[in-house]
């Protein structure tokens, strides 16, 4: 059996990533490079994606460290 991470229906469409938005500063989301959360670069926020779905909830939300914050800026996708 498939892991969660690599079914199919748990991968958040490429269109759908276009149209969110950070709940805080409505700024575009990058996506994380292993794909597991989308990233407010303004916000210095991570969002977990679970089982494809987005949590863009500021409780559900992690604090991006300043190192990772510059890596993923500099990331070109």
């Amino acid at each position: 059996m498939a892991a969660p991470a690599d079914d199919p229906r748990h991968r958040v469409d490429r269109h759908t990533l276009e149209m969110l938005v950070c709940p805080l500063t409505k700024t575009r989301l990058a996506l994380s490079p292993d794909r597991r959360e989308l990233i407010s670069l303004a916000a210095r926020l991570a969002f977990p994606i679970v089982n494809g779905v987005p949590l863009l909830s500021l409780d559900e939300a992690r604090n991006v460290d300043p190192d990772e914050l510059q890596a993923l800026s500099h990331d070109p996708e």
